[in-house]
């Protein structure tokens, strides 16, 4: 009988912090704090202008600005609430991607390049209309790596893709998370 007892007050208790829990995390997602890292007061800023990032790096492959254009573009769609407009925006988000090429990085002990490094480089104003404190100009980078057994046409597209996601974050984090 008191096993009984003990039991059922167990599971009140915690029934009770369960609850607690997701009242707690009910009211951090409607109150302008995202767990995705964005931190937006979406009552003073409601919209975001993202310019095409022309290539201006020496070495160009074409279908790195769609790539990299595009994602910028979805990040901001599906992690946030701002309306994404042409000119006059709340934040604006405007750069060129000023880097592309590939270095060797590993030797094999037959004295051959074994890996091969390819980065890029982006660089990003960030105007915020609603508090300009937050205004910055800096660059961003990415690099992946790929055997040299690998033709650099059969692995880019992959890489460049990838190299996108990870300096579209890094853009996003400077730009929406006021740390």
């Amino acid at each position: 009988m008191d096993s009984t007892k003990t039991n059922r007050k167990r599971i009140g208790l915690m029934a009770m912090a369960a609850t607690v829990c997701l009242m707690l995390l009910w009211a951090c997602s409607f109150e302008g704090y995202k767990f995705n890292g964005a931190s937006i007061d979406y009552t003073k800023t409601k919209t975001i202008q993202i310019n095409e990032f022309p290539i201006r790096a020496a070495y160009v492959w074409s279908p790195m600005g769609p790539i990299f254009n595009n994602r910028m573009r979805e990040i901001f769609v599906q992690q946030t609430k701002l309306t994404q407009v042409k000119r006059n925006a709340d934040l604006k988000i405007e750069g060129e991607i000023t880097r592309y090429d590939q270095r060797n990085k590993s030797v094999s002990s037959e004295g051959y390049s074994a890996q091969t490094e390819l980065t890029m480089t982006v660089n990003v104003r960030f105007t915020n209309n609603v508090d300009h404190k937050q205004d910055f100009e800096r660059q961003f980078t990415a690099s992946q790596s790929y055997t040299t057994t690998q033709s650099l046409s059969s692995v880019q597209e992959e890489l460049v893709t990838q190299m996108s996601r990870d300096i579209v974050d890094q853009i996003f984090n400077a730009t929406m998370a006021n740390w």
